[in-house]
């Protein structure tokens, strides 16, 4: 095939400039250097190229092919994570106390492997492809929405993306119809009491003890609030509170996170905590104050943009390699496209035992199979070939 041919060739640039990206990360909403490279190899090619995109450092590149058609968006994130890199190889970060411990650096440069290849087919390309390069995944609010106001989905008629997974071998993919990866919300909770001296606790009210009953209490939400076919979790990150072991404090700090699929379920944990939690730090006698923050909705891929998936895929992968996928937690603000546009997100697989690719995401030794960056490129270029009606 041709394209097979075309992307094999395309495979060697991939992983240096997925190198070089590692070896030079840099923080959400800080993607200075990063979002310049990207416009450079994009100009290279012969793109149309708009920086500076949501208030801070997206890049899109588009192409207009030679036949009228529909228009493809694909979207890869560019940011790393504050995390020191552990790794021993020749491209580990040179930025210290950050790090490309998600696989960042491999959609960027998947993504550009894909814009050479449509850039190379310009005149048999049905319609128009964006190429969306967006800053800040990994914190809220998160970049998708900065990209989404300043227009980048306006006259788009699809969406896809893809994420370089760990947990699944290199030579495999995955995704699945309706909802994929879960909401992330967040909670901040800061109790008062009154302290005093540890040997006179009557005429104290215990920030400490009003707390630790506010988080044994939220542990009843998901096993007797809610529909228990819905998957949920509430966690509690952290308690802080007292400076002594003689002294009752007089504050005490709760934060935690919540995940859910659906938004009904969503606002009813919102709604739980904030009640359970007023009510038993006033049941102690103490005040709670609450900051809720909602962040990405749930991830939910469209129906029949799934069903493309598992069509195309195993063109690409082989049939035995491909396979729905099972929710999961973490979350991805490309739910914010998802919610505007038909679409779908598709798992690539990453994980290598042989060349230490096992570590977990956001781990300071993460790494992934470079060859699944292949894989990636090709299933981006089936999908959008797919939907536009030309091969």
């Amino acid at each position: 095939m041709r394209e097979e041919a075309i992307l094999d060739e395309l495979q060697p640039q991939m992983v240096e400039w997925r190198r070089f990206l590692h070896r030079h990360p840099e923080l959400s909403y800080h993607e200075r250097k990063t979002a310049q490279f990207v416009a450079e190899k994009l100009g290279e090619l012969g793109l149309g190229v708009t920086t500076g995109m949501g208030g801070g450092y997206g890049v899109v590149g588009v192409l207009k092919g030679g036949k009228p058609g529909k228009t493809v968006a694909l979207r890869a994130d560019m940011d790393a994570l504050p995390i020191r890199d552990e790794k021993t190889c020749e491209y580990a970060s040179e930025v210290e106390g950050v790090m490309h411990a998600c696989g960042h650096d491999g959609h960027t440069s998947t993504l550009l492997g894909v814009a050479a290849y449509f850039s190379r087919r310009k005149a048999d390309v049905e319609g128009e492809i964006r190429f969306i390069f967006q800053p800040a995944e990994e914190v809220c609010p998160g970049g998708a929405r900065g990209m989404i106001d300043a227009g980048v989905l306006e006259g788009v008629d699809v969406i896809y993306g893809v994420h370089l997974w760990t947990p699944f071998a290199a030579g495999t993919a995955a995704s699945a119809p309706g909802p994929l990866m879960a909401a992330a919300d967040e909670f901040f909770i800061d109790i008062t009491g009154k302290g005093g001296h540890g040997g006179m606790p009557h005429v104290t009210v215990d920030s400490v003890v009003a707390g630790a009953a506010v988080v044994m209490q939220l542990q009843s939400i998901v096993s007797r609030t809610v529909d228990p076919l819905k998957p949920a979790v509430v966690t509690i990150g952290t308690i802080q509170g007292g400076s002594a072991q003689n002294v009752i404090a007089e504050s005490c700090r709760i934060t935690g996170t919540v995940r859910t699929f659906d938004e009904e379920t969503r606002a009813l944990i919102r709604k739980r905590i904030e009640d359970i939690t007023r009510l038993t730090a006033e049941a102690y006698g103490a005040k709670a104050d609450i900051e809720y923050v909602m962040g990405y909705p749930p991830l939910v891929n469209d129906e029949e943009e799934t069903r493309r998936f598992f069509r195309v895929a195993p063109a690409v992968f082989g049939g035995g390699q491909v396979s729905e996928c099972a929710k999961i937690m973490p979350a991805e603000d490309f739910s914010y496209y998802l919610q505007r546009i038909p679409g779908c997100f598709m798992f690539v697989g990453a994980g290598n035992e042989s060349l230490q690719a096992v570590y977990p995401h956001h781990h300071p030794r993460f790494d992934f199979d470079e060859s699944a960056m292949l894989g990636a490129a090709k299933l981006l270029v089936s999908m959008t070939q797919s939907y536009q009606g030309w091969e």
